[in-house]
């Protein structure tokens, strides 16, 4: 196959595949969240949005919209909040469909940023950002089309709008890779990390229990191959084709490796999304490549421009990534803080420090002090003898942020205690998170959260136990909690 440079491709059939595929994402992410919001950040919640936007509200008074930017400014009810879930629901289905992709994929930024400004801890990840940051991207890459074409006409996209996403997806990579190093970590400059991650990782899946029981050296080679995928081959994706084809499948397959052994909701998704706009309308079967019409495509300047903003929010991302304590001109510096609750532009890199050791928290309840039973989460560890599950694209918040607990301090995380509070309530939507509530009658008396250490089994263990896990109780979390009146003390 002939070198062809990157602005002589064409990328019709990519843009339309790389958006519909966003907008299923969309979907997820809204339906993921819609499901949980109420317990997470409802009245009735942990982190009740309405108290936190209370709370604010005399601290910036009237720069609060751009602050804080978010829909929920103008009501934070629970149906409100529902609303903009549903919403984004509804808008995903229309970008699906191509009804005005432009708006569409404006409401649905506003839509999850608005979310994400008032949802605290739960929606801090950062495939919350990328999702923001890829929404972005996408709008530059959509047609400026009002209603869907009947058969399907797909626009080549601006040639600087596909640099833009693969700028994304260079970041992305290049980032995972040079965290994992210059965290000094030694299990990443081992190449052992993966001996541990299968295990601690947040939500195993059942083949991240089958990969642990490979030996040490498959581990070592199966990092070094990630490494040189996250490293080297990033740079390819601006390389003419076919040698960016080779990057944009080499990613996929990673993807692909880590959503088997690991539940990373939509991220992984993203980054295959992403890995698309890296094939041009050559690899795709003429019939469909020969469908591209050259209508509504967005002015030249207006592309430039918006390339011009990303690019300068993502030199301070880029620098930090090697530590570089820099003192940024004043002018930037203003610009970085004005744009920055805005995630138009992120700093991405998980894992840069291994988890060896995997400690869980067991939550359990009692009425006397003495009988004590546990809550059971609905995807997190919990009874050794539960498999582990796969809930991708979902994202359990709270099964997540229960795993971020467990490797820090509880007085660190109000989160935490506010959860134990309204679980001595029994508060509905809180219940609704959980797998099991052995209280059903009415709620506990005390709480209390148990420290444990969990291990995943071997092959001869659970030939013998049907056990997926073992586990050692280590110490208590936190202590025994009750209520009096309305506020939470530790129990006598």
């Amino acid at each position: 196959m002939l070198i062809r440079p990157f602005t002589a491709a064409t990328y019709a059939v990519s843009d339309w595949v790389f958006l519909r595929a966003l907008a299923l994402i969309y979907l997820a992410a809204f339906v993921s969240l819609g499901v949980q919001i109420k317990g997470l950040i409802g009245r009735e919640g942990i982190l009740p949005a309405g108290v936190f936007l209370g709370q604010l509200q005399p601290v910036f008074g009237r720069a609060r919209f751009t602050a804080v930017p978010t829909l929920c400014w103008f009501n934070a009810s629970d149906h409100s909040l529902q609303f903009l879930c549903w919403a984004g629901v509804a808008l995903s289905l229309a970008l699906f469909v191509g009804i005005a992709p432009v708006a569409t994929l404006v409401l649905l930024w506003a839509c999850y940023l608005s979310l994400l400004n008032v949802s605290g801890v739960f929606l801090g990840y950062q495939w919350d950002v990328l999702l923001l940051e890829t929404g972005f991207v996408a709008i530059w890459l959509a047609p400026l089309d009002l209603l869907p074409h009947w058969p399907p006409q797909v626009t080549s996209p601006h040639p600087i709008a596909v640099w833009l996403a693969r700028w994304l997806l260079f970041r992305l990579m290049f980032s995972s890779g040079v965290v994992k190093l210059r965290s000094g970590d030694p299990t990443w400059r081992a190449l052992t990390a993966l001996t541990h991650h299968y295990e601690t990782q947040p939500l195993p899946t059942p083949l991240a229990w089958v990969a642990h029981q490979l030996p040490t050296w498959a581990h070592k080679i199966s990092c070094a191959v990630m490494f040189a995928i996250e490293l080297p081959l990033p740079f390819l994706f601006f390389a003419p084709a076919p040698l960016c084809y080779v990057a944009g499948a080499l990613t996929i397959l990673l993807m692909l490796l880590i959503m088997a052994t690991g539940n990373y909701c939509f991220f992984n998704l993203l980054a295959m999304a992403l890995s698309v706009l890296v094939f041009d309308d050559a690899v795709w079967p003429r019939a469909l490549a020969g469908a591209a019409v050259s209508s509504s495509n967005w002015p030249s300047w207006a592309v430039w421009t918006s390339a011009l903003v990303l690019v300068v929010l993502s030199i301070r991302p880029m620098v930090s990534l090697f530590d570089r304590d820099v003192r940024w001109p004043r002018p930037l510096a203003l610009f970085f803080g004005m744009l920055e609750r805005f995630h138009l532009v992120n700093g991405y890199g998980l894992f840069a420090v291994m988890t060896t050791r995997r400690r869980e928290i067991v939550i359990e309840g009692s009425n006397d002090d003495m009988t004590w039973q546990a809550y059971e989460f609905k995807w997190k560890p919990g009874d050794p003898r539960r498999r582990p599950r796969y809930c991708m694209p979902h994202q359990p918040r709270l099964d997540w942020q229960m795993w971020f607990a467990a490797l820090g301090d509880y007085r660190l995380n109000l989160w935490f205690i506010a959860f134990l509070g309204r679980l001595l309530e029994n508060a509905q939507p809180v219940r609704a998170l959980l797998r099991t509530n052995p209280f059903s009658d009415g709620p506990p008396r005390y709480v209390r959260a148990v420290l444990y250490e969990y291990q995943f089994t071997d092959r001869s263990e659970y030939s013998r136990t049907g056990m997926w896990w073992r586990r050692e109780r280590l110490s208590l979390y936190c202590p025994v909690l009750t209520r009096a009146g309305d506020s939470l003390r530790i129990a006598s």
